[in-house]
């Protein structure tokens, strides 16, 4: 079994609430980075909240990876408000942390006569007001595949931390906010950018299954998404891929976003491009990506900070 990925999936870090995940991934590095090609620097801190960024020899190139997760915030009379896009399914087993502690529960959804949904935790207790409750993880790994709520994007997460092992020049950005439409990823365009002159991001994400993306097929390079990222720049990433001879495939779709779309919306001259596995049960408790996108992924990434 991964260990470290579900330990990732299974750590609580709903967005605008990442400060788990922040000290888990600090503490990783620390102990960790002595056994890496390059000892990156590392950046963290006030000035970066919960985001952290490594910097590693002489970057050309960035990688955004987001920690945070949707969820569902505790509003009142045990009402529900969704944090970011997640599926509401009755009967969901969430999980939540207040100043009494642990706070277990499950999703109530009822539909009322004029069509009017409501969302409603029915727990062991009633959490704090604005309690961020998450999916309860149940960690599966099976002979193909590896099935968890918040593979998007722990698994982003986990192929930063194996790129790190080998990587000699670049960036990693540790982002936040990215399920509830960014915020973070303003300030670190903008050090990166003003620090280190980076031009060129890859987004260490995870994406769908759909009619043009299948699962087992390879890494999925994404052409467009709801954001548009400059064709030259992908052209270059698409020749990459097939120089490498990884496996990939093109996505092209009109909904969706990362940190890409951020990154296209600030004011520095940054090339972007989601290059990432797909998975089935999207934003729900049974993410699922099979384990050959997994190894693309990771494979296709430590191909392009090299050669890009």
């Amino acid at each position: 079994m991964n260990t470290l990925l579900k330990t990732l999936c299974e750590i609580y870090a709903p967005a605008g609430e990442e400060e788990l995940l922040t000290q888990f991934l600090l503490n990783y590095i620390s102990q960790n980075k002595a056994t890496w090609n390059v000892q990156p620097q590392v950046f963290s801190g006030d000035d970066f909240q919960n985001c952290i960024v490594l910097v590693f020899g002489k970057p050309r190139t960035a990688v955004f990876a987001h920690i945070d997760s949707i969820g569902f915030t505790h509003r009142y009379n045990n009402q529900l408000v969704k944090l970011g896009g997640p599926r509401a399914q009755h009967g969901y087993k969430l999980v939540g942390y207040d100043i009494d502690g642990q706070v277990k529960g499950t999703l109530l959804k009822t539909i009322d006569d004029d069509g009017n949904t409501t969302l409603a935790l029915q727990g062991n207790r009633t959490p704090e007001r604005g309690t961020n409750m998450v999916f309860d993880c149940e960690y599966t790994e099976q002979e193909d595949y590896i099935q968890s709520c918040y593979m998007d994007n722990r698994l982003g997460v986990y192929n930063t931390l194996k790129l790190a092992e080998t990587l000699t020049d670049g960036i990693i950005c540790f982002s936040t906010w990215e399920e509830t439409g960014g915020g973070s990823v303003e300030f670190l365009t903008k050090f990166i950018f003003e620090k280190y002159n980076i031009r060129q991001t890859l987004i260490s994400d995870i994406t769908w299954i759909t009619e043009g993306v299948e699962a087992s097929k390879g890494c999925a390079i994404s052409m467009r998404d709801s954001g548009i990222p400059r064709k030259a720049y992908i052209n270059k990433i698409v020749a990459l891929a097939k120089q490498s001879g990884i496996p990939f495939q093109l996505e092209v779709e009109d909904a969706g976003g990362s940190d890409g779309n951020v990154i296209n919306k600030s004011p520095y001259p940054i090339d972007w491009c989601f290059v990432g596995a797909a998975e089935q049960n999207v934003h729900s408790p049974t993410e699922k990506v099979h384990k050959k996108d997994i190894d693309a992924m990771l494979s296709l990434y430590k191909y392009l900070m090299l050669n890009l």
